[in-house]
């Protein structure tokens, strides 16, 4: 490609700048630029959208809490901690948050970042829920502010919010909602905003923002300019997207790779002694569970052409038979080589505030399960073959998702005990993606059928119980809820829990939640699998757990573990700077937050005035051989452009 003038003419003057600063004194040199620090972090799920309210996995709450900010963000305990905004304070009924942001706080593309962006955040979901939809898109996030009875959100002026609620809930401190720029999102409506793709560059206030992503294969996020929270180490964060465990575990031990996210078993044991590989296996909040496709339970709905293959899975005492058939104590063993424990309530051990055994718990028992199916009118035919009550054999199919090679092991397993019971069961694996899609019902748009039986497929919980309970509730179905089951009583117990105010009152509901989910069986939780994560220590330093305890450095409740690293060798940043991510509320609801002394940013030194006036003279002599440049190339036609 020929040169054009303007082309040339920058090149006359770099070389002329480079020919006057080889004649300085070396002091007055600028210093090479350092190669881009790149935390590169694996996983094997595909990121399935950029836009929050549309995600439905894991990678996509990492990459929205890279993008965004939360209010307020989580600490290394989980304790509500400053990120949009600053401080809050609570009133004495417990009624009313008030939030200070920072009057200097801005986007990533340099626009003020003010309380009218939460206003229309919080605004667009309370709208959303009283529109015909009910709820925003997936419909994920509206329940962390529908379920803390947030009335009313305003902004009285650009530094403050005010949060009014129905009733005292201390939730409203942990939604797990990223607040939007205004003016990037603002011309949304609840029609529209499922079909926005959000697609890179993002416009953020989050550490980095999203800036290429290829289906499949990255998520590239670079430094966000603005950001003044903290010092950050890397430069920029990929998302590295893997096709299988193998791989990426491969790609970490060569160095390509800095941190793993969810290894299998043998690869994490395989790590253990690495030279400069750190792991951990953190308690899982959260499950892998065995689910059925109810739907039409307690209310008779067919789905023309979809639906379950076979009326049996309506039936609570078709579901609580299958139990006795699957072994979880083995799952655990052969399939998570002991990391994890069996599972049984849909609120798990993490949770030790909430969760609960169940009253009646199942054990493993073949012969037990076939005596069930009997009882509940399932015989078997002359070939061996278990019928339903309309006489066909059943024969279910089992589907799962790409992202976790531990689940079709465990479909091996659930394939072979349910034979013995006379139950054919066909196992297929999908992307993340095309599951989603098949499993919808014709209440997330007419054209789904929820053509399935079972799944296999997991759940990550919050630091509530609610968003793990809420799946259950019949106004779910066409969001959340993958087993499409509706069961009034529940419905009733979520609301009363909901509202009690008092933690006895509420754990004494959500204990019975829990029971009634688990002797209706939609789901049979197979364990409650540890979170397998490894990570380099020679490219970054500064991993932390969180929570501290049982958690693991990343992909665990917003951006904290990112903001914590550091280039390996690196200087420790200076003891004073930024402001402080340590600010708390008072804990009596009265007077401001006091942010605390920080560790975190070090400012760059002033220049030396020994080179002010050499500078100046660079400066002026770069400024007469531009403008020189502009009147050359104002007499001469561009040339044509070669390919």
């Amino acid at each position: 490609m020929a040169l054009s003038p303007r082309s040339r003419v920058v090149r006359s003057s770099l070389a002329f700048l480079l020919g006057i600063t080889l004649l300085l004194p070396a002091a007055a040199a600028p210093a090479a630029a350092a190669d881009p620090a790149v935390l590169r972090v694996g996983t094997t799920q595909d990121l399935d959208s950029m836009n929050p309210f549309q995600t439905a996995l894991v990678v996509g709450f990492e990459a929205f809490t890279l993008n965004y900010e939360l209010l307020l963000g989580f600490d290394q305990n989980l304790s509500p901690a400053p990120e949009f905004a600053d401080s809050w304070t609570k009133s004495d009924d417990g009624m009313t948050y008030t939030f200070k942001i920072d009057p200097n706080k801005k986007w990533s593309d340099g626009t003020p970042a003010t309380s009218e962006d939460v206003r229309w955040t919080y605004q667009f979901i309370l709208d959303a829920a009283k529109s015909d939809a009910g709820a925003t898109c997936l419909g994920y996030l509206d329940p962390y502010l529908i379920d803390a009875s947030l009335k009313s959100v305003t902004a009285p002026d650009p530094q403050t919010v005010v949060l009014t609620l129905d009733r005292p809930d201390e939730r409203i401190l942990e939604a797990y909602v990223p607040i939007l720029p205004k003016h990037i999102w603002g011309d949304q409506t609840i029609d529209t905003i499922c079909d926005f793709q959000n697609e890179p560059p993002v416009v953020g206030s989050g550490p980095y923002q999203a800036q290429e992503w290829q289906t499949g294969q990255f998520v590239n996020f670079t430094k966000n300019p603005n950001w003044t929270r903290s010092q950050l180490g890397p430069d920029s964060v990929v998302l590295q997207i893997f096709k299988s465990t193998d791989t990426m575990v491969q790609a970490l031990k060569s160095g390509e790779l800095d941190y793993a996210h969810g290894v299998n078993p043998q690869q994490f044991d395989a790590l253990k002694g690495q030279p400069n590989i750190d792991e951990k296996a953190g308690t899982a909040n959260g499950y892998t569970e065995l689910g059925f496709n109810t739907y039409g339970t307690g209310t008779g709905k067919t789905i023309k052409g979809g639906g379950a293959s076979t009326k049996a899975l309506q039936d609570a005492a078709f579901r609580d038979a299958l139990g006795y058939a699957i072994d979880k104590q083995t799952l655990v063993d052969k399939v998570l080589g002991g990391y994890g424990e069996p599972g049984t309530t849909e609120v798990p051990p993490f949770q030790t505030r909430w969760h609960v055994e169940p009253d009646h718990p199942r054990t493993f028992d073949i012969e037990l399960a076939k005596q069930k199916l009997d009882a509940a009118g399932y015989v078997l035919n002359a070939d061996g073959k278990r019928l339903d009550k309309q006489g066909k054999p059943i024969n279910l199919s089992l589907v799962f998702p790409d992202s976790d090679a531990n689940y079709p092991q465990a479909a091996q397993f659930i394939q072979a005990w349910f034979a013995e019971l006379g139950i054919d069961v066909s196992p297929a694996q999908f992307d993340s993606d095309t599951l989603i899609d098949k499993m919808l019902p014709p209440e997330a748009g007419k054209d789904y059928k929820a053509k399935f039986d079972m799944f296999i497929w997991g759940w990550a919980g919050d630091v509530d119980p609610n968003s793990l309970l809420d799946i259950f509730n019949c106004d779910q179905i066409g969001n959340s809820s993958d087993s499409l089951f509706c069961d009034p009583a529940y419905d009733a117990l979520f609301k009363q829990q909901n509202e009690a105010t008092s933690y006895d009152q509420r754990h004494a509901l959500m204990a019975q939640m829990q029971n009634l989910i688990y002797d209706e069986a939609p789901y049979h939780i197979l364990y409650y699998d540890s979170n397998l994560e490894a990570w380099r220590t020679d490219h970054f330093t500064g991993w932390q757990l969180q929570p501290a305890e049982n958690g693991s450095p990343l992909f665990g409740y917003g951006s904290w573990g990112y903001r914590q690293l550091a280039v390996a060798g690196a200087a420790a940043p200076s003891p004073t700077a930024a402001p402080s991510e340590n600010a708390v509320s008072s804990p009596s609801g009265g007077g401001a937050a006091t942010p605390a002394p920080t560790q975190e940013t070090s400012q760059p030194a002033a220049s030396g005035s020994d080179n002010t006036a050499l500078i100046a003279v660079i400066v002026l002599i770069v400024v007469v051989v531009v403008v020189a440049g502009f009147v050359f190339m104002r007499r001469r036609r561009p040339e044509t452009e070669e390919e």
